[in-house]
């Protein structure tokens, strides 16, 4: 355990359970909205128009145009919609694409209230990031920090199983980088021991039933502990390189940290033997980077970068992006190092430790 640590208390409140999508109207007022924007991708265009209908007259108009990665131009979009409503604050109901552009909106306008339907996990997180000329730009912000994030397992039902694979592998990235940042803590650890059981339990039940209620509440159980992590926390390689390889090369988010997740891990785990201890007894093994690549193997998700659309000749190319920045993360950083880890990523190789 450490013996030195600071945590503070998060202060996003949360409301999570069956049918908690009918108190979002409530915690609307609660956060002192009167004029909301509700945003969502297109394909939830729906879901953020029977949202806005629950409003009444606290939604002032529906933005359906979240797109993955936050491309700058479409968070200008958001932003300009919400000063010409006048909007005071927003609601985003979606994955990490609505959480995401809610919280660009938020940098330098209105608050929002985060409904997730998926286990991305960003809801809990101050991070932001934003895409423009090719490079995808990351920061922390407690701006971006939803008032209350609203849980409703009833969301997920209908979301596909190759999706809530690689979003609920999403949300175990989330609790594995955390356990060897800088400014971990015997709190932390313990929460992204529990997130990880929950997720890597719930995730085989998924895929043998999606319809599972008890599985699907956990996953989202899971994901918001293990988003509740990184929030408490610095990022390390694991999403540096992930937002290297989504923003620049446009690869799939969830897929990404998929498939880099297990390769990252071994490659930290020689440098943090107190985090490869925790997630082993979570995990119930003494290698727990080839068990989450076993796992994602188990679960019919993706384990090499060149299926999401990686090439070798983008290799170099992405060992330089992730490496011009100095960054957090406990064992060092080399271009050869971070050469011979895409490369056992982009083929699928199980993870090799640095």
């Amino acid at each position: 355990m450490r013996e030195e640590f600071t945590f503070g208390p998060l202060p996003t409140r949360v409301v999570f359970g069956r049918g908690a999508v009918k108190s979002v109207r409530d915690e609307v007022v609660r956060a002192g909205f009167s004029r909301v924007l509700v945003l969502s991708s297109p394909g939830h265009a729906e879901s953020a128009e029977r949202l806005a209908a629950d409003l009444g007259e606290l939604a002032v108009g529906v933005h359906p145009h979240a797109v993955v990665h936050v491309p700058a131009d479409v968070a200008d979009r958001a932003r300009a919609a919400a000063r010409d409503l006048a909007a005071d604050g927003c609601v985003a109901i979606g994955g990490g694409s609505a959480i995401g552009l809610a919280k660009a909106v938020a940098l330098d306008g209105p608050p929002f209230v985060a409904v997730p339907t998926t286990y991305a996990g960003s809801e809990m997180t101050p991070v932001w990031g934003l895409t423009a000329d090719g490079r995808k730009r990351t920061g922390r912000d407690e701006r971006v920090r939803p008032r209350t994030v609203v849980y409703d397992p009833d969301l997920t039902d209908s979301l596909p199983v190759a999706v809530s694979v690689t979003s609920g592998m999403n949300a175990l990235a989330h609790a594995v980088e955390a356990l060897y940042a800088p400014d971990a803590s015997p709190v932390v650890s313990l929460l992204a021991a529990e997130g990880v059981r929950a997720l890597t339990g719930a995730l085989p039940a998924l895929v043998h039933d999606p319809g599972d209620p008890v599985a699907r509440a956990a996953a989202l159980y899971g994901a918001w502990l293990c988003g509740t992590c990184l929030g408490a926390t610095t990022m390390g390689l694991h999403h540096k390189l992930c937002h290297t390889l989504g923003g620049s090369f446009d690869l799939p988010h969830a897929g990404t940290h998929t498939v880099v997740l297990p390769h990252v891990l071994a490659y930290n785990a020689p440098a943090a033997p107190a985090a490869a201890a925790v997630l082993g007894e979570a995990l119930g093994t003494d290698d727990p980077a080839l068990a989450l690549w076993e796992l994602a193997g188990t679960l019919g998700a993706p384990r090499s970068l060149r299926e999401l659309g990686l090439t070798d000749d983008d290799v170099d190319r992405a060992v330089e992006l992730a490496t011009a920045d100095p960054y957090a993360n406990p064992a060092p950083v080399t271009a050869d190092g971070l050469r011979a880890l895409l490369r056992a990523a982009l083929d699928g190789h199980p993870p090799v430790g640095g």
